[in-house]
Parts: structure tokens; sequence; C-alpha cells
């Protein structure tokens, strides 16, 4: 099994929205190494971190998990959203989704400031500076650190 964190806006896809649907596309990537990780690493049963980005505070929310791989994002084809390439082709598609279902909503978010002063959690990808991918690997010793944190659950 791989760990991941994927990274969304609250208002524009939070984890309260997944719990509502049960499970959905995660879609409207448009960076190369995303779209590589989700072709070439992504696989079912891999656990990922739903990380609220732009939100106050950003930090992790929750826990959820793939269930379908890697499949061609729709959202790159459709001249109404937002996602849309003019440049994208349908074989191969140039950008992909996969999909989730939600797992476990935390007690608490784990502000991305407390990630940062962990000794363990402040090596993660998503602590970086200038780290702007959506979608990263997560360390299983970072997982069962970031799993163990105090008030996590009720």
């Amino acid at each position: 099994m791989t760990y991941w964190l994927m990274k969304s806006e609250p208002d524009t896809y939070s984890i309260d929205d997944l719990i509502r649907q049960g499970s959905g596309m995660w879609e409207g990537c448009r960076n190369y190494t995303v779209r590589n990780f989700f072709r070439d690493k992504f696989a079912v049963g891999d656990l990922a971190l739903f990380h609220h980005s732009n939100a106050d505070p950003s930090g992790v929310v929750g826990v959820m998990r793939v269930v379908k791989t890697a499949y061609a994002d729709p959202t790159q084809y459709d001249p109404k959203s937002e996602y849309f390439d003019p440049k994208a082709t349908v074989d191969p598609p140039r950008w992909l989704a996969v999909d989730v279902e939600f797992v476990e909503k935390f007690a608490r978010t784990i502000p991305l400031s407390e990630l940062k002063a962990h000794p363990v959690l402040g090596g993660m990808q998503v602590c970086r500076n200038g780290q702007r991918l959506s979608v990263m690997p997560v360390e299983p010793d970072e997982w069962d650190t970031l799993m163990a944190l105090p008030g996590l659950r009720d």
C-alpha cells in the first residue's frame, strides 16, 4: 500500500462533500507529476490524507481510500469546465482522474503549522517551501506518526 496526501480547497471540494457523496472523482489536476502519480503509482486500496488548502487553518482533515485507478479526466474535454484543456487528446488522455471513497473525518484539523513543527512530520513534502503539488506521496513513518497524534479521534 502507498500513502498519499491530496489537497483541495474546501470551497471547491471539501471532506464534507466527500462524506455526502460517499465516493467521488478526484479530478482537475493539471500537473504532469500528479498525472504520472495517478497513472503509474496509484493502486486500489491506497490511503490518502484529505488536506484542506487555502483554508483557515489549512491542514489535514481526514482519510480517504482509492477505489478506482487512473482514467481519463472527463473535465478536460468539457468546454464549460474550468478544467477544460483544448489541447487534450482522447488517446492517450492528457489528464487523469482517480476515484476515492470516504474513510474518516478527524475530530480536529491538523494544521500545516503543526505538521511543520513536528520532528517527524516536518519532513513531509507538504511542509517543504515552494511545494505546489496537489497530490504527493506520504512515507509510512509519516503516516503512522500522523495517525497517532493526540486529539485526532473523539
